[in-house]
């Protein structure tokens, strides 16, 4: 079969705004089990570092994958505003197609203010009010990744599963975003069910599963995960590396040891890294290098996708990798 894509890329996008305060302006006890970031109330705060990027869990997937090689198309609603257009010419320089994104002229776009302190981000993070738009006719391709959406989201997914029966040979990705993580499981639970592959943090995990303290016990937990429906699990945390498991084998990917300079995207950017590589047909255990590596460029960096990797580094990076011990272990 000729196929057009490789990939659909399915969820929001933002525009994210970093700011850096200056750290003389804040107070936060950093020793503390309960960390806050204190500004004085009705002062004007000085900003010593400010970056615009392009953001959203689709967004950041679409570039990431694109950047690696896949022929990916994204499907997503954006405002007719000011803002939904500058994602629009982002985009067009990432080469990302975007035969299937629609603009809704009255609606507005997604946007996030996120602090840098610390090491740490916080994120202020507005989902601009949308009735999702599921496009007439999507390609046949070998596999979707959805992700997350706004409040809305439940009638774009019941569209997407009706298409998905209609389509019984796409492999779905699932990155649930925490609208999805916050409803009831039973409206994601047909989405799961027809699930290959589920990319989630520990936290994430966690809560689809209703486990705790799983510290030590990531097998219990990855092994919850896949009898939701998954046929393959991952699970990213942070300093700790991923974990995974195929059906079989129950694996562990550590970290590479690079400065973070900010972790925003960090997860998508493993998700991307390591789809990217599952697409192009390498072993489970490679494409979990792939996702460690292209993590761990990107946190070097301002927001999600200016350190995502292209093929030409990826294979630096894998190097780099290899000569630091990081590996694929069975656990």
């Amino acid at each position: 079969m000729n196929q057009k894509f490789d990939l659909l890329t399915i969820g929001d996008v933002s525009m994210d705004v970093f700011m850096l305060p200056e750290e003389t302006e804040t107070l936060c006890q950093l020793n503390s089990k309960e960390c806050l970031i204190c500004f004085s109330y009705g002062d004007k705060i000085p900003v010593r570092n400010l970056e615009f990027c392009l953001g959203g869990n689709a967004a950041n997937n679409a570039v990431g994958t694109t950047r690696l090689g896949i022929k990916t198309a994204l499907v997503a609603t954006l405002g007719g505003d000011l803002i939904g257009n500058q994602v629009v010419e982002i985009l067009d320089r990432e080469k990302v197609d975007q035969t299937y994104v629609i603009q809704q002229p009255t609606a507005g776009t997604n946007y996030s203010t996120i602090i840098n302190y610390g090491g740490e981000r916080t994120i202020f993070s507005y989902h601009a009010p949308r009735s999702y738009e599921f496009p007439v006719a999507l390609p046949d391709v070998a596999w979707v990744y959805l992700t997350s959406m706004g409040e809305t989201f439940t009638p774009f997914y019941n569209h997407f599963l009706n298409w998905l029966v209609k389509h019984p040979n796409v492999k779905l990705a699932f990155n649930p975003g925490s609208r999805q993580l916050r409803v009831d499981i039973s409206v994601i639970k047909p989405v799961l069910e027809r699930c290959e592959l589920i990319y989630v943090n520990r936290e994430e995990a966690q809560k689809l599963t209703s486990l705790i303290d799983t510290y030590g016990d990531e097998k219990s937990l990855l092994l919850a995960l896949t009898k939701l429906g998954p046929r393959t699990a991952v699970i990213t945390d942070g300093l700790n590396g991923a974990f995974a498991f195929d059906g079989l084998k129950y694996l562990k990917v550590g970290v590479l040891p690079v400065e973070s300079y900010e972790r925003t995207g960090a997860g998508d950017a493993f998700g991307s890294g390591c789809l990217s590589a599952i697409i192009k047909g390498k072993s489970f255990s490679e494409s979990l290098l792939w996702g460690a590596v292209n993590s761990a460029s990107v946190i070097g960096y301002v927001g999600a996708q200016k350190g995502l990797l292209n093929e030409r580094d990826m294979i630096t990076w894998l190097e780099r990798a290899k000569s630091s011990g990081v590996e694929v272990v069975e656990i």
